[in-house]
């Protein structure tokens, strides 16, 4: 079999493994608009290589219009990606994105770093990410950071420094909520399960000062009756 065949194929399956909206291949063939504009990066990804850049820009630019999600040409895409809901999805030039990984919607990997101490262009300045990553909806991802394999991006985190495997972070500036190797899927990278150890801390914090103030009031009472 073609080997493109089969890139389009496990592309069609992973959407049938971790969308459940989704019933069939061809279902997903006609209605996923992440399958759609997976489908034109890997053509403008072979344009790209082949020193076609504008052209590949060019097709970009329209399936950007046609699906509402945008990823440069340049970008390194591994098999099994599943871009779910997709509109509003950013993938920058140097972005690199590993086997098996889930997107969801509004999710920017983007880029901090333009020009280096020498004033060149750098050469990476997007985020790697590793493979069977889940990134919610809104996470913000900057910088050529890397996310661990197996890890979860929560949604709406924000994050700008590295995160190891099998590693779920929340929250602005992301920190973590567990080390785990579960692997199982986690739609949104978020579980109930997860204890978020900084907003423990900060309940801990607020009831030592609810204490601390109870007992100086306590002691104010005692020295105005003395």
């Amino acid at each position: 079999m073609n080997s493109k065949y089969k890139t389009i194929l496990n592309d069609l399956d992973a959407i049938l493994a971790r969308d459940p909206a989704t019933n069939s291949r061809l279902e997903a063939f006609i209605c996923n608009s992440g399958f759609h504009c997976l489908c034109f990066h890997r053509a403008t990804h072979w344009l790209w290589q082949k020193h076609f850049c504008l052209t590949a820009r060019i097709i970009g630019q329209l399936a950007r219009f046609l699906t509402g999600i945008e990823i440069h040409p340049a970008a390194q895409i591994g098999k099994g990606l599943v871009i779910d809901h997709g509109m509003g999805i950013v993938i920058g030039e140097t972005a690199q994105i590993g086997d098996n990984v889930t997107l969801y919607h509004d999710v920017t990997l983007g880029g901090t770093t333009v020009f280096d101490k020498n004033g060149k262009l750098c050469a990476k300045r997007h985020p790697t990410i590793g493979n069977n990553v889940i990134i919610g909806a809104g996470a913000q991802i900057l910088g050529p950071i890397k996310i661990g394999d197996n890890s979860k991006v929560g949604a709406n985190a924000i994050v700008i420094k590295n995160v190891p495997k099998n590693t779920t972070v929340v929250g602005f500036p992301a920190h973590s909520t567990s080390i785990s190797s579960d692997k199982r899927f986690c739609s949104y990278g978020l579980n109930s399960q997860d204890n978020d150890e900084l907003n423990e801390t900060i309940i801990h914090l607020s009831q030592d000062i609810h204490n601390l103030r109870s007992e100086i009031k306590e002691l104010k009472q005692k020295l105005n009756k003395n």
